[in-house]
């Protein structure tokens, strides 16, 4: 990740703005649930329902162990561990996210449970064993990595045989250069996105199979779309992407929508599967 990505993800005393956040939308933070968390900590492209419907998919057992790759301040890991019953490892660059995560798993009530388990850290050096997971769930992250061959190999070192890593990322598309800022990305500095075939050869180069497939832009472009149409029917609330990214968040729900229908980007989910032999 490089310098202007790393400023994209700097945000210190997030905690204390989602707490008067929180406290502004008449909640308690420290009874609160993961819905009511998901305006700030569901900022990827179809937010919960998409992950709970692509994991879904991945045919995961309770009780098995997934990293969440690029945790960020843990909304995806808690809604693994809720929904489905996982022991859930997360990693992300951000010190500041990784921070805040560990408060936000205190409020809802996961910090002494054992079930989230959060490190500060790079994904191109994975501190884990090697065959340690059963699956790595990679959501809008691979768009900050420039290597990503050696992100496919350290997600092969850590997943055990027959493991399944699902992606649900954000990939170049054949239409015109995407407008910023966007949630990745304040400029095209902070940008990594690649194609969708160069997915495939990393994941496929890494000792992959892939079992699942499909372009989700569509879906994309009908979300963003809601999205927006809530933003002007009731203004922006407490809890809002803005307490993470600042002003630049304002721009993301316009930005988002005409990159998805001008297909400057496209929505993709893909699950594959490691080999025996690796």
């Amino acid at each position: 990740m490089n310098d202007f990505a790393k400023a994209h993800y700097t945000c210190p005393e997030l905690g204390s703005k989602i707490r008067q956040g929180l406290e502004k939308a008449g909640k308690n933070p420290e009874q609160i649930t993961l819905r009511d968390l998901a305006p700030v900590d569901q900022l990827h492209t179809g937010a919960a329902p998409a992950t709970i419907e692509l994991v879904g998919q991945a045919g995961l057992e309770k009780g098995m162990t997934i990293l969440d790759a690029g945790c960020g301040i843990g909304g995806t890991s808690r809604l693994l561990a809720q929904n489905f019953g996982l022991i859930v490892h997360g990693i992300d660059l951000s010190k500041d996210f990784i921070k805040t995560a560990h408060l936000l798993n205190q409020w809802c009530g996961f910090e002494v449970d054992g079930t989230i388990n959060l490190k500060q850290g790079s994904l191109l050096a994975l501190p884990y064993p090697d065959n340690f997971f059963d699956a790595v769930l990679c959501q809008h992250v691979l768009l900050n990595i420039e290597d990503k061959a050696k992100a496919f190999a350290e997600f092969s070192r850590v997943l055990a045989p027959r493991g399944k890593l699902i992606l649900h990322e954000i990939v170049d598309g054949p239409g015109p250069e995407p407008l910023y800022p966007v949630p990745w990305a304040g400029n095209a500095s902070a940008s990594m996105l690649c194609s969708r075939q160069n997915l495939g050869e990393c994941a496929q180069k890494s000792g992959f199979n892939l079992i699942f497939s499909e372009d989700n832009t569509s879906n994309a472009v009908s979300w963003w779309e809601k999205v927006n149409a809530v933003k002007k029917a009731k203004g922006t609330g407490p809890l809002n992407p803005g307490l993470v990214f600042g002003k630049n968040a304002e721009c993301f729900g316009a930005n988002m929508e005409h990159n998805f229908k001008e297909k400057a980007v496209l929505c993709v989910e893909e699950i594959w599967i490691k080999s025996n032999q690796n």
